[in-house]
């Protein structure tokens, strides 16, 4: 089905499930890269699950919407200082005598409180935060590429400017 404008309508029960799915995917995620270090998961697996809402999105409602709502140049960047942080924190290791990476807060919290692992902790914040970051943006390039929406509605305006 089509609507006026010539933009191919998306499937109602894809949408549906795509907007009921997606705050869990959302949240679900998140809880799982916050709470790694006293619980299964980390910030690789949470980032994945935080990732797929972008697939989530894709899949109810299309390339275009999504790339408006996600921007690529903003993953991007976030991607970069995900990274830089992690660096820095391996660094205070370094900066304070001991190993890269040296958990050298270690004396933070109580047993199974939040932040009761010290510097692997918040190195796994950012490892969940450049994967979820890293995942989105290589997920919206290949969906751009495969997009096959883009190909119609392209092909369709070349038929109505004839």
């Amino acid at each position: 089905m089509k609507f006026k404008d010539g933009i191919k309508e998306r499937n109602i029960i894809v949408k549906c499930g795509a907007d009921m799915f997606l705050p869990f995917a959302l949240l679900f995620g998140i809880y799982i890269i916050l709470f790694g270090t006293v619980s299964p998961g980390g910030g690789f697996q949470g980032g994945v699950m935080v990732a797929s809402a972008a697939l989530l999105l894709y899949l109810g409602y299309g390339y275009k919407t999504t790339n408006k709502v996600i921007n690529t140049e903003v993953l991007r960047i976030n991607e970069s200082s995900g990274a830089i942080l992690y660096v820095l924190l391996g660094m205070a290791g370094i900066v304070l005598g001991a190993n890269f990476a040296k958990n050298v807060f270690a004396d933070l919290g109580n047993f199974g409180d939040l932040i009761s692992a010290g510097t692997i902790t918040f190195m796994g914040w950012t490892v969940g935060w450049k994967v979820l970051t890293g995942v989105s943006f290589l997920l919206l390039l290949l969906l751009g590429l495969l997009a096959p929406d883009l190909d119609e509605e392209d092909d369709e305006e070349e038929e109505v400017a004839e």
